[in-house]
């Protein structure tokens, strides 16, 4: 069969360009040569074309009939329609929004769906993975943060494939194979073209052994379920031998026989960086090695003004510095019992002679680091310090979709406010104590370090930034690497090992109860993994510059979660962040739910290089909305490649 002719569709629509702040017609856009329908490989199979919009879309045709695998933006469809070509089933690899986004275009037609039985709630029940008060074991989160990318509506499924099914269409036997990793139940279409085997493999693997995205594959906090679930699909899928694979983004790959290999390398790389720079099993023996027990029970002194907890399997967030005076000072405070928090202060003021605790300094924004910070400011007065950035995270969560925020730890703590703003680099005479705050991003990028001159040692308080036993030259001791912590190399764990080899402390005190002395030696390590992680990403990433791909919030709204009832209008902004070292353009179409309108609908702008911008945009209702929580989505254009509606927001209906 001859490859169709090219068509051009025109759309009229309407835009807002950025620069000029007014609205102007589009004539037309034509559908692009490379979007057009054209044979795989002929010599193989040649009734196996591919059409390309927001993903690969591949078709299966046999006289006037078509099976397509995925189905983009739904632009196929019109075209097959032009051809008389009928669609009997649509075969979805996974859920993501870019392979089903075009599903409405299908309303009334005679076409069956089939997907794997384990995304099947993915399609049909999407709106049951939204939450606008999220939890710390939400299914399907990163501490709350959502890594599912469902539809803007429910998809009908006919048909659900198990792990190792087949379906047989026009005397051609389909096998079905679950290769979870780029979401937790993808799955890989093969069936024999008399040549060899054929795999349509959705986004296992994208040619030059790259990935299609990081955040889709990050399913935990730092441990690399996803990239283990990838590369063991990817291992699968090479011993099928296929001839060639059909992924969802980019080129068909005429050489699986060597790409996989390299693929499954360059991800056995990347997990083994991922995962933590220390060793979990033995960390009693090395977390806090350089302390000395107090006349109160569990408190440890580190050098005479700065104390912590410590105990078996016991992790605390709690850092003081006690003054002369009896005063103290907080780095953080959370993940105890109020109870036996308060048993121990009152033993301190009783043994120690604390008297107060002045201030909290908030060490990043995590919720597990201001568990207990309600109870410090009821019970002693204190004051909780923060940097503005910070403050916002702690003061609104609902407006972020990131992990492990304090709203995900205790639904009643909602909102912490804070007394104080802390400038980067302000320094503090506190007590005769000089002391300095600098933003320090790391493990996520609202994040700060507080150091000084303490007992004649120049301590840093970091955080989670860094943990590990500094004397074992087989720990680098990074944290967590988690993407929707928002922690892009650059702005992270690169210039949080920059500025601690910088400074050359002589103690590190870190979160949940960690000490490390004489650090210098870890701190190098650090700083040689964290520019070794950023390779690694960089190597595996489709897009041009890793961030993109790795990084969820690239394009956002700027409050993540939104009410809106009937006869209001919800505003807001769109924040949009260009990583290049270039100016770049970017368009954007935000979809909306039934009944929902939005101005603009489509955002087309210039961002100049490497900065953010943010563009306003309003909400609102009509009677045919339907009340609940509800999802927008923004389809995105990154100079000239159309990523499709990988951005998403919340939208909560009250009529």
């Amino acid at each position: 069969m001859k490859p169709f002719a090219t068509v051009v569709i025109a759309v009229i629509l309407w835009t807002v360009t950025h620069e000029t702040g007014q609205a102007k017609p589009v004539e037309s856009i034509p559908v692009n040569e490379m979007d057009q329908l054209k044979p795989v490989d002929p010599n193989i199979c040649p009734n196996l074309y591919q059409w390309t919009d927001v993903c690969n879309v591949y078709v299966l045709i046999d006289g006037k009939s078509a099976l397509l695998f995925d189905l983009g933006d739904g632009s196929v469809i019109r075209y097959l329609d032009g051809k008389g070509i009928h669609i009997e089933w649509v075969l979805f690899t996974h859920h993501h929004r870019e392979q089903c986004q075009g599903y409405p275009l299908l309303k009334g037609r005679d076409v069956k769906i089939a997907a794997p039985v384990a995304e099947r709630a993915f399609f049909e029940q999407p709106d049951n993975f939204l939450k606008m008060q999220p939890s710390l074991n939400d299914p399907f989160t990163v501490y709350g943060a959502g890594y599912l990318r469902p539809p803007i509506e429910p998809v009908q499924v006919d048909r659900g494939f198990a792990k190792m099914d087949f379906f047989s269409w026009r005397g051609i036997e389909i096998r079905c194979v679950e290769t979870r990793g780029n979401s937790p139940g993808s799955m890989s279409y093969f069936f024999n073209a008399g040549k060899g085997w054929i795999a349509v493999t959705g986004d296992v693997m994208i040619e030059g052994g790259r990935m299609h995205t990081w955040f889709d594959t990050e399913w935990d906090y730092g441990y690399a379920a996803g990239i283990f679930a990838l590369h063991n699909a990817a291992a699968f899928i090479e011993d099928f031998r296929p001839l060639l694979m059909a992924p969802s983004h980019g080129a068909v790959i005429n050489d699986p026989a060597q790409a996989l290999p390299t693929y499954r390398r360059k991800l056995k790389n990347l997990a083994g960086l991922t995962v933590r720079g220390y060793d979990m099993n033995y960390s009693a023996s090395f977390q806090n090695n350089c302390s000395t027990p107090t006349c109160v029970p569990d408190i440890w002194q580190v050098t005479p003004h700065v104390f912590v907890f410590k105990g078996p399997d016991f992790a605390p967030n709690f850092a003081l510095i006690l003054s002369d005076s009896g005063k103290g000072l907080l780095i953080d405070c959370g993940l105890f019992d109020k109870k036996y928090l308060e048993s121990r202060l009152a033993l301190m003021q009783e043994r120690l002679g604390l008297k107060s605790i002045e201030a909290v300094i908030i060490s990043h924004m995590h919720g597990d680091h201001v568990l207990q910070v309600p109870f410090l400011v009821e019970k002693y007065g204190t004051q909780v310090w923060a940097t503005g950035d910070m403050a916002v995270t702690l003061e609104y969560p609902e407006k972020f979709n990131y992990a492990a925020m304090v709203n995900t730890y205790d639904k009643n703590l909602t909102s912490l406010k804070t007394d104080r703003i802390l400038r980067d680099g302000e320094r503090l005479n506190w007590e005769g104590f000089e002391l300095t705050v600098d933003r320090m991003p790391g493990q996520t990028v609202f994040a700060l370090c507080v150091h000084g001159m303490i007992d004649n040692k120049r301590i840093a308080f970091t955080g989670d930034n860094i943990f590990g036993d500094p004397g074992d030259n087989r720990q680098n001791g990074h944290e967590a690497v988690v993407a929707r912590n928002s922690a892009v190399l650059e702005d992270g764990y690169i210039q949080a090992a920059e500025y601690l080899q910088k400074m050359n402390p002589d103690i590190l005190v870190g979160g949940h109860s960690y000490v490390m002395a004489n650090p210098r030696e870890m701190i190098g390590r650090y700083r040689q993994w964290a520019y070794a992680m950023r390779d690694a990403l960089q190597e595996l990433s489709f897009l041009g510059d890793y961030r993109y791909w790795f990084d969820p919030y690239w394009v956002r709204f700027d409050s993540y979660r939104q009410t809106l009832q009937k006869e209001t209008t919800s505003k807001s902004n769109i924040i949009i962040h260009n990583f290049s070292r270039n100016r770049q353009e970017f368009r954007i179409f935000i979809h909306t739910p039934k009944g929902i309108h939005v101005s603009p609908h489509e955002i087309h702008t210039f961002v100049d290089a490497e900065s953010e911008i943010s563009i306003p945009f309003s909400c609102a209702m009509t009677d045919e909305a339907l009340p609940g929580v509800q999802r927008l989505t923004l389809d995105v254009t990154l100079g000239t490649i159309r990523l499709g509606e990988w951005f998403d927001g919340i939208l909560n209906i009250i009529k």
